[in-house]
């Protein structure tokens, strides 16, 4: 455009010297002093207000891309020091710097999530652990200093609570290694009426001894499913465990398989203390627990319901709850892939 705007004017003033010149030489001199005058300076003109532009919109543009690239710098040295909570807002800057500004945000908030359950996994650990830890001091301390003996009784109690030391630090590798995508799953095509009965069957002797029935129901067209046979009887085994803490004597567990669009799904339904709205989001979680003091009196370690999530979502499956309220049951339901083909099976 500057070329365009000033070259015409310098050639049409040598073109006007042309008239006035005395010889044809002249006249071609000025013609040829008119190209290359218009050339050069319009070229020359033109090369000075591009640079210039171009210097303008360099400056603008680096100064709007600098402000957010060094509020990422800085949020990024806030994460690298262990500040999660730091925050980077969306530049207007089109939709890549958008992207990375949410994406950065999402990982800070995830880190965060990471850092409180971190921190509040090893506050329960602790806690879980003072408790058998502080029995086993106390008993070894009156042994040594003769209080007690240590006879059927003591022996006893040291060992439950050695136990419970041991079925804490396996469920908690348990846990870890499925939330860590590190399970061995050795995959079985399996009915999973078969599944239900095993479970069924390995809890029944405890149920009659709390005096809670214990029944299932399998849809006789159920499709078979492709699961670790070992992982998913650990699954079904906590979920009843589960159940049968909740449900006083008297009370009704039932697991029911059934298929819904292309899904296997398992629920284990009891008549027990229920949850309310607020627990529900929760209960999934490492040691959460709705009542503290019931469950550890029955022995739970706060982390059955997190294997049970952990393994189901290994399988490429996913675990909800649900309740209509405290003292209404609970149902705690487990969707499987199925597989294609099925087979005609009997109600159990």
């Amino acid at each position: 455009m500057v070329a365009a705007a000033v070259g015409p004017r310098i050639f049409h003033g040598h073109l006007n010297r042309i008239s006035h010149a005395d010889s044809p030489a002249q006249a071609q001199f000025h013609a040829e002093q008119a190209f290359r005058d218009a050339s050069l300076i319009s070229t020359a003109v033109a090369l000075i207000a591009a640079l210039s532009v171009a210097m303008a919109v360099s400056s603008y543009v680096t100064r709007r891309i600098s402000s957010p690239v060094s509020a990422l710098a800085a949020a990024a040295q806030e994460v690298a020091g262990g500040h999660y909570d730091v925050r980077v807002p969306r530049p207007a800057l089109g939709v890549e710097f958008q992207t990375l500004a949410r994406s950065f945000t999402s990982m800070a908030e995830r880190l965060q999530s990471v850092e409180v359950t971190r921190r509040r996994l090893l506050a329960d650990l602790a806690h879980e652990m003072r408790t058998p830890v502080a029995t086993l001091d106390a008993y070894l301390e009156a042994i040594e200093d003769g209080v007690a003996n240590l006879d059927v009784a003591t022996s006893a109690v040291l060992r439950a609570q050695t136990r419970r030391l041991a079925r804490l630090a396996e469920d908690v590798t348990s846990v870890s290694r499925a939330e860590e995508h590190q399970l061995d799953l050795y995959l079985t095509l399996v009915w999973p009426g078969n599944l239900v009965a095993a479970a069924v069957n390995a809890a029944a002797e405890r149920y009659a001894a709390a005096g809670v029935t214990l029944s299932h129901v399998v849809a006789p067209q159920s499709p078979e499913v492709h699961v670790d046979i070992d992982r998913m009887g650990q699954v079904l085994g906590n979920l009843l465990d589960n159940a049968l803490r909740h449900t006083p004597a008297g009370g009704q567990v039932q697991v029911r398989v059934s298929t819904d669009l292309g899904k296997v799904r398992i629920e284990v339904a009891d008549s027990g203390v229920g949850l309310s709205p607020e627990h529900l989001a929760h209960v999934f979680e490492r040691f959460y627990r709705v009542d503290q003091a019931r469950d550890r009196a029955h022995g739970g370690s706060g982390i059955g319901l997190a294997i049970v999530k952990a393994v189901v979502e290994a399988h490429g499956g996913r675990v909800a709850v649900s309740s209509d309220g405290p003292g209404r049951g609970a149902v705690f339901t487990v969707v499987l892939p199925a597989v294609a083909r099925s087979v005609q099976r009997g109600a159990s």
